[in-house]
């Protein structure tokens, strides 16, 4: 077989696991919350009930084009990190579309989602629509700031913006990971990343229990569920980019699992521990906390 057509398949079936390992761990972590709560949470396999019955509806409202296109755009955010992210380190078959220089790429797709959302939403014609678009990208901005410092300062302390030599780099045992050999990039990665997966305190686009609106509402049937899809991928994805960078990489999928899942885990406490900060609290702490830490990261490294 034709090698393009086998990287394909392999990928294909890679994107199918991190699918289904993305709803598995969404159930699971909300069951984790509902615990805490006192409750008993929904049973493990609620997201496939809810993907298949979203997938099997048909949305009766009718936007525009921009406003149907703003889901899909989200989907190719979260696919794209995955195709371009090497899974498993020292496989040919997992290691997807990486390249030398990937990670830029990777930045990118992460605002693309966003921006597709914003657009989306901007032509669905609700008065408050505007609110979750000034929300969703002034957060995801100043996300992003602390995020791309510790970027820099890893592509400085490797020598390389290739994200299978970094996990190369870190091959030499627990303590090579960055974890322990640059921990200040490592901690404003780990703050950045609570803002990126959307918990609270900053799950401020959906602002659950204060705006009746957002994507779960306006967004129906096919749509939602593409959404849905989109949450699983690239939560996962995310994820497994942060165990890349930080964590030494995964030699075999239990060990993606485990540590995707610990990474993922780490949003979830905190969400259950802190209550959800106000945009202007959001916006100044990503600038305070993380940025400074990101800074003193690459003044180290110099």
């Amino acid at each position: 077989m034709d090698y393009s057509i086998t990287k394909f398949l392999w990928t294909l079936l890679g994107l199918f696991i991190v699918l289904n390992w993305g709803m598995l761990m969404s159930s699971t972590m909300r069951r984790i919350g509902a615990r805490v709560s006192g409750r008993f949470g929904i049973p493990w396999y609620q997201p496939w009930i809810d993907l298949t019955k979203l997938y099997s509806l048909k949305s009766q409202v009718s936007h525009g084009a921009m406003f149907f296109l703003g889901p899909v755009f989200r989907l190719m955010g979260g696919v794209g990190i995955f195709l371009f992210l090497p899974i498993i380190y020292g496989s040919d078959h997992w290691s997807n579309y990486s390249f030398s220089g990937d990670l830029i790429l990777i930045l990118y797709f992460q605002f693309f989602g966003m921006l597709g959302m914003a657009l989306g939403a901007g032509e669905g014609g609700h008065p408050h629509s505007a609110i979750g678009i000034s929300r969703g990208l002034s957060q995801f901005t100043t996300i992003e700031v602390p995020m791309t410092l510790a970027v820099i300062s890893l592509a400085i302390q490797y020598q390389t913006l290739s994200i299978s030599d970094i996990v190369a780099a870190q091959q030499g045992g627990f303590t090579t990971w960055t974890l322990w050999t640059n921990p200040l990039a490592t901690a404003a990665g780990m703050l950045s990343l609570l803002g990126a997966f959307g918990h609270s305190p900053f799950n401020l686009v959906k602002a659950p229990n204060e705006i009746p609106i957002g994507p779960p509402t306006e967004y129906h049937g096919v749509f939602l569920g593409v959404l849905r899809t989109n949450g699983a991928i690239l939560h996962v994805a995310e994820a497994a980019l942060f165990m890349n960078l930080f964590f030494g990489g995964a030699t075999n999928w239990v060990e993606l699992i485990v540590k995707t899942f610990l990474i993922y885990f780490w949003s979830v406490f905190v969400g259950t521990v802190f209550p959800r900060f106000r945009i202007e609290q959001s916006v100044r702490w990503f600038l305070k906390v993380p940025t400074i830490i990101g800074i003193i990261a690459i003044i180290i490294f110099l």
